[in-house]
């Protein structure tokens, strides 16, 4: 990703995705758990997440959600910040003072100043000018060697002179066929402080020019807003010496209004304390409706008579099963005596009692 990714629109889908993808990544970086998003998510709600871990780190949010949706823009920019931030607070990541590489100390160049002329540099764009036009123009110290030399031949010739013979129709033709080759021609430069000086003088001029008009509208809107104020002054002290008693009975209201807010914090304090108590005597108010509910319908429930009448009625059964098996066994008892009695009253009618029987008594 380059720096400007999420600031410029190019492809508004796959900015989604990429800003979700990395707002999830640095809420899981900043220590809260959070599930990377899918391509196929619901959008709002994955904007809605990443909008409540981002006020879940006191972060304000006072943007609407649809802003996020295109994945790029200023808002998305801000919620990568702060996420970042996050992230890094809670790296405990720290910046650093910079270490700069020492450098070897070159030497200064001395660089002229080009708004500046000095003799020397005129004097070379002199020889350059020259250079420049040496076919188009003639030069200045050559003609003027060559007129010293005539001068001089002159002097010696002074007797030669005193009558031209030159034509004057063939001169004005030589001064015509020579007069654009003698024109001096000097190339203006912006950086020379001559222009500069005479821009400023052209300024000042203009600036004087425009003070002089404007100085006249200035004086009159001072004049124009002092006698406003003064009127303003006057105004406010007769509305002030007109409203004075309104201005006390203000006060004195304000001084009831706050004795007022003093008795009902006072008032609001006492009803906080009673309401505490009634809450805790409902509290054992309703302990013990339920303790008496849970009493009544003890005594009001039949289940337990009616299961000692059930156990009598299993008694009764069991007694009377009881008594049938004792008479049961009386019975065979009795039978098992009667029956031995009868014996007994057998053998002692006996008349013959055998020998071996005898022997053995």
């Amino acid at each position: 990703l380059n720096r400007h990714y999420f600031a410029l629109p190019t492809n508004p889908g796959e900015q989604f995705f990429m800003f979700c993808t990395l707002a999830a990544w640095l809420i899981t970086k900043a220590g809260r758990p959070f599930e990377q998003p899918q391509e196929y998510d619901d959008p709002n709600a994955v904007i809605s997440n990443i909008l409540s871990e981002l006020r879940s780190f006191g972060r304000p949010v006072d943007f609407p959600p649809s802003k996020l949706k295109a994945g790029y823009g200023e808002q998305a920019c801000y919620v990568l910040d702060c996420l970042a931030d996050e992230a890094l607070k809670y790296s405990g990541f720290s910046w650093k003072r910079p270490v700069y590489p020492t450098e070897e100390l070159e030497e200064e160049e001395i660089t002229e100043d080009d708004a500046e002329l000095t003799l020397n540099k005129l004097e070379e764009d002199v020889v350059e000018e020259e250079s420049d036009n040496e076919e188009n123009f003639i030069d200045l110290n050559v003609l003027k060697a060559q007129t010293y030399k005539s001068d001089m031949n002159d002097s010696t010739k002074q007797e030669e002179i005193l009558q031209s013979t030159t034509d004057a129709a063939e001169w004005n033709l030589e001064v015509e066929r020579v007069l654009p080759q003698l024109k001096v021609t000097v190339r203006t430069d912006n950086k020379d402080w001559r222009i500069h000086v005479d821009q400023i003088h052209q300024h000042k001029d203009g600036i004087e020019s425009s003070l002089k008009e404007t100085r006249g509208y200035l004086d009159k809107l001072h004049n124009e807003i002092s006698r406003t104020l003064e009127k303003i002054n006057s105004r406010e002290k007769y509305i002030n010496s007109q409203l004075e008693h309104l201005v006390q009975e203000y006060r004195s209201a304000q001084a009831l209004l706050s004795e007022a807010k003093e008795k009902y914090q006072e008032g609001s304090g006492g009803v906080t304390e009673r309401s505490r108590v009634l809450s805790e005597i409902t509290e054992v108010l309703e302990k013990v409706k339920q303790e008496t509910e849970e009493k009544g319908s003890s005594m009001t429930d039949g289940a337990p008579l009616v299961k000692i009448k059930q156990a009598l009625t299993k008694l009764k059964q069991e007694t009377i099963q009881m008594d049938i098996q004792i008479g049961v066994m009386e019975h065979t008892l009795l039978q098992s005596k009667l029956k031995e009695k009868s014996n007994m009253t057998r053998d002692m009618h006996a008349t013959v009692i055998p020998e071996p029987t005898v022997g053995a008594y």
